[in-house]
């Protein structure tokens, strides 16, 4: 660990909606900063201006937010290290691409794309490397005074940087260990365009340095471009910071990693939010009905351990435990049903006032009443732990916003009897004048009329509810108010009778 403070940064760009894959690199970013006292910085890479998404920074804002990623400087905030958006910091990449070329790191490549297209097509291995470069045009093969006349003409060019052959460029991943890569394997990476727009490699290290970033920690999928990073900070005679490379998040079936696409094709959200894609709309974790505590908790064991059997964690018992060196190296498996487990969890230990807050427009849109808070927080109390997801409080509990659709007949029969019919009509209306002391009441009535309860218990249950799935009846009662329950079991039995002479 460095003697400086911990500052580390998680750098999307935004051409489009935060993977889930992303808040967990962000997530593992900040609880590392956190443990150790440290800052988490949010930095927008948006030198892509051909794929630059209008609202997909503002995206990326409120999902982490909604993830209780807090940052400490960013483009909202500030901070000393600022302009935090790449697009405000270009002549700073330009000073230090014309440091590379003056120290002969780096050079103009006239080539147009229309060329390069052609050797490609020519030879599919083809690289712009040191055993290509001095077949092409560019300022190492052509003489000073051409290249001053196509600078000066305004002839379109690159600056790339110079990797020369035979080299070993050795990197210390913090949770893959030592990593070699040859030189003669990587390019000659472009690092800044025709457009005058720095590419990742440059940006992203002048960035890094002037940040003071003492550790990178990002996914897999750049590890192999570190090795361009690492020598870019040879260059220019810099520390690098500390890497750590995390595993890919792969598809529920465990082959390949899991894509923005494969939330359609396998079914549940792969986004923190709803995203609106132009012609198509993506729904979002929250939208699906998931407590940002749960996924967290949930990408929080994506790739890490803490070394036990347990499982359920806050964000500051995972601030404290969390470690690189716990990090497993091969890919973690997206597992749908696991997140569901821990969204149930966390409904369940949850204020049933705050629960309802969440459901609220969901019921109003559903069933178009605008139902009392109060009321939807007693909902929330008998269907919470019943539910996996939010929006199932009112689908599986609709019965408590509407008169009863669909009843489950099958069941009911199995338990009608007509011989109890009038009891059934006693106990409804004993319902409607026994207060708060209905369970007592009709748990007597039964007791008393040697009734059997297997026989009762269902059709009342069925005739207030709809089903045989909904959470206790009594407490069902209690919700939905003695007259309401009374009228509904009366109107039921009487279905149940007619049901039961059709088939007798």
């Amino acid at each position: 660990m460095p003697d400086s403070k911990v500052r580390v940064r998680f750098a999307p760009s935004p051409t489009g909606a935060l993977h889930i894959g992303g808040v967990r690199t962000a997530l593992y970013n900040y609880l590392f900063a956190k443990q150790h006292k440290g800052d988490f910085i949010l930095r927008i890479e948006d030198t892509d201006q051909g794929r630059y998404v209008p609202g997909a920074e503002d995206y990326i804002v409120r999902s982490l937010e909604w993830a209780g990623i807090h940052t400490d400087e960013s483009p909202s905030q500030g901070g000393k290290y600022g302009p935090y958006r790449q697009s405000e910091r270009m002549d700073i990449y330009h000073t230090y691409a014309h440091q590379l070329l003056e120290n002969g790191f780096a050079y103009y490549a006239f080539d147009t794309p229309e060329e390069l297209t052609a050797m490609r097509e020519k030879d599919a291995t083809f690289k712009y490397d040191a055993s290509s470069r001095n077949t092409l045009q560019n300022s190492i093969v052509l003489s000073q005074k051409t290249v001053q006349e196509y600078l000066q003409a305004g002839k379109s060019f690159v600056i790339r940087m110079k990797v020369d052959a035979h080299q070993e460029i050795e990197i210390e991943d913090t949770i893959r260990g030592k990593v070699v890569f040859n030189s003669n394997e990587i390019d000659d990476k472009v690092i800044l365009k025709g457009d005058g727009m720095p590419t990742y490699h440059l940006a992203n290290i002048v960035d890094d340095h002037l940040m003071e970033i003492t550790h990178v920690i990002r996914g897999e999928e750049w590890l192999p471009s570190t090795a361009h990073h690492v020598l870019l900070y040879r260059y220019f005679g810099w520390t690098p910071p500390e890497f750590a490379h995390l595993p890919l998040i792969l598809k529920p079936t465990g082959q390949g990693k899991l894509s923005k696409r494969d939330g359609a094709t396998f079914g549940f959200p792969v986004f923190p939010l709803q995203w609106n894609g132009g012609d198509e709309i993506f729904p979002g974790f929250r939208e699906a009905g998931f407590l940002p505590e749960a996924v967290i908790n949930f990408l929080g064991l994506m790739g890490w351990s803490p070394g036990t059997d347990e499982e359920l964690f806050s964000m500051n018992e995972f601030i404290s435990m969390f470690s690189l060196e716990r990090i497993h190296k091969a890919g973690a498996r997206f597992d749908f049903d696991k997140a569901k487990w821990f969204n149930q969890h966390y409904i369940i230990i949850s204020e049933d006032t705050y629960l309802a807050s969440l459901v609220k427009e969901g019921v109003t849109k559903m069933f178009g009443v605008n139902f009392d808070s109060d009321y939807i927080a007693q909902v929330c109390s008998l269907m919470k732990e019943r539910v996996h997801l939010l929006p199932e409080i009112y689908t599986q509990g609709a019965f408590f916003f509407e008169e009863v659709r669909n009843y489950d007949l099958a069941a009911v029969l199995k338990k009608y009897k007509p011989e109890n019919h009038a009891h059934l009509e006693n106990m409804a209306n004993l319902i409607l004048s026994s207060g708060n002391a209905v369970e007592e009441v009709i748990k007597n009535y039964i007791h008393d009329k040697e009734l059997k309860m297997g026989e009762i218990f269902p059709v009342l249950r069925i005739g207030i509810s709809g089903t045989m799935q909904g959470p206790d009846l009594f407490k069902t009662i209690q919700v939905l108010g003695n007259q309401k329950a009374s009228q509904r079991l009366l109107k039921a039995i009487s279905l149940f009778q007619d049901e039961s002479k059709k088939v007798s």
